[in-house]
């Protein structure tokens, strides 16, 4: 059982008319443990402030990006649907989202400007790193989906040299995503789990298998797995994802998506609240106490 930290209990800062404000915002947004990791890190650093879940409709998201900044808010963290059409609203994009073509932190700026950045990729490779698992320049990678995550995580992994393969269960969403990153292989969603044998990394980067999501029981066969795959996962709600749960009974090494949610929180954390928080192993008892 894990042990909870004793900072874990301390009490919430004193939020005053001065305090700063972020949230997280998604449809759905009740899986999220963003809240949990943001208000750990403001009591762990005495910060005034607060970070709160946002459930944002789609097609109300503009209005209620709008209408943070318009409260004082500082920004926020996008996440399912939201990603592709935060990228489309921000008025400046950090070189992470331009290259991703997806945002997840927005910044809000003075008058009225929105920065856009893209910290997923470099999350999920921080937490592949963190957990010494990390893909050789000369591997391959599979994503399942071409959503925001996809783009971010794919166009990481292309910069450290890693041949990516993205498949949908929709194609032209995954050929909409090889056009704007080169190199990027379109496999047919029918076809991915009997190529498996030729990578080293298989990613899933939808919300399968996500408690509350589409397809909460999504667990496809990895018979064709080569011994060496590492099966990835960046849903963390459940821990123990169905896709994870198969790659184990395979004994295959996994990753799953906690330590990614970690990694990429701190660039926004430190925008918002002018402080660098540290990923440690009571940061992580923090958040996995929540579950």
């Amino acid at each position: 059982m894990t042990k909870i930290p004793d900072s874990a209990f301390a009490p919430p800062q004193i939020i005053t008319g001065k305090a700063r404000l972020a949230g997280v915002l998604g449809w759905p947004v009740s899986h999220s443990r963003s809240p949990a990791l943001h208000n750990y890190w403001l009591r762990r650093y005495r910060i005034d402030g607060a970070y709160v879940p946002l459930p944002v409709r789609p097609e109300q998201f503009e209005a209620a990006v709008r209408g943070l900044q318009a409260a004082g808010f500082r920004g926020a963290n996008v996440t399912i649907p939201h990603k592709e059409a935060a990228c489309a609203l921000a008025d400046r994009l950090d070189p992470s989202a331009q290259r991703a073509g997806a945002v997840n932190t927005l910044v809000f700026e003075e008058e009225g400007r929105i920065r856009g950045l893209s910290t997923d990729g470099g999350g999920f490779v921080a937490s592949l790193e963190a957990d010494d698992l990390p893909v050789p320049a000369s591997g391959k990678a599979l994503l399942l989906g071409a959503g925001g995550a996809a783009r971010s995580v794919a166009a990481a992994l292309q910069d450290r040299g890693v041949q990516v393969s993205v498949t949908n269960r929709t194609q032209a969403r995954a050929e909409s995503l090889a056009a704007v990153l080169p190199g990027l292989e379109v496999v047919p969603w029918e076809a991915w789990e009997a190529g498996l044998g030729v990578y080293d990394l298989l990613v899933n980067t939808t919300s399968l298998g996500m408690e509350g999501g589409p397809d909460p029981m999504f667990r496809p066969s990895l018979k064709a797995a080569s011994r060496a795959l590492v099966v990835a996962d960046i849903v963390y709600v459940p821990r123990l994802t169905p896709l994870l749960a198969e790659a184990e009974q395979h004994g295959l090494k996994t990753l799953g998506g906690l330590g990614m949610l970690l990694h990429q929180a701190r660039l926004g954390f430190r925008e918002w609240f002018g402080q660098d928080p540290v990923v440690d192993a009571e940061t992580e008892a923090t958040v996995r106490a929540t579950f």
